[in-house]
């Protein structure tokens, strides 16, 4: 039912405005060095790895679940295609952060997924990790760099994006089933989204 612009959420669904942002040219350095004690690295996950690594850094807090919800063979070709990279940043030998940047389309660089556990956040990881991001985007032969976020996402995602140098260009309403009634994440997961079920 529509009343005065808002649209009824179904039982069992969540709803999210998302935000896609894009980098037409690099945008200007703002160098930090790295956090103390973290080194940043290029992995080739394999799918326990990956799932792990997604789940600490932005299913538990944030409801990220595609990924998890993927046939295996589906995101083992993901996770073994070489137009597709991966990145973290260890602490005491244990990944810490996820950067997955996505060459597959020409002329074009997605950042799929950029995220820190909680174990980085506040320690200036993120602007560490997301010069790496820009700098690597823009290495290969590219035009355009992008991004989206959503408002289930950290509310200083969209803010830092567009501090980075990417500009929203364009705006959407996504409504699907919520991961916590079917058992992909426990329901304690993203304590922020009300669940309705």
């Amino acid at each position: 039912m529509i009343e005065d612009g808002l649209y009824d959420i179904p039982p069992g669904k969540v709803a999210a405005v998302m935000t896609h942002l894009e980098m037409l040219t690099p945008a200007p350095e703002r160098p930090v060095p790295a956090p103390k004690g973290v080194t940043f690295e290029q992995i080739k996950p394999d799918l326990d790895r990956y799932r792990d690594l997604f789940k600490r850094v932005g299913s538990f807090d944030w409801l990220w679940h595609g990924r998890l919800k993927m046939k295996e063979a589906d995101l083992n070709a993901i996770l073994n295609d070489p137009k597709v990279a991966f990145y973290t940043l260890s602490k005491n030998g244990k990944d810490e952060a996820l950067l997955e940047l996505d060459f597959r389309q020409d002329g074009a660089c997605e950042l799929a997924y950029f995220g820190l556990t909680a174990n980085l956040i506040g320690s200036g990881a993120g602007r560490f990790l997301m010069n790496k991001a820009i700098s690597l985007a823009w290495a290969q032969d590219i035009s355009r760099f992008h991004v989206h976020t959503c408002t289930m996402d950290s509310p200083q995602a969209l803010p830092f994006y567009i501090r980075s140098g990417f500009t929203p260009c364009d705006l959407k309403v996504e409504i699907g089933d919520d991961p916590r009634l079917d058992g992909t994440l426990p329901r304690s997961a993203a304590t922020h989204v009300p669940i309705f079920d």
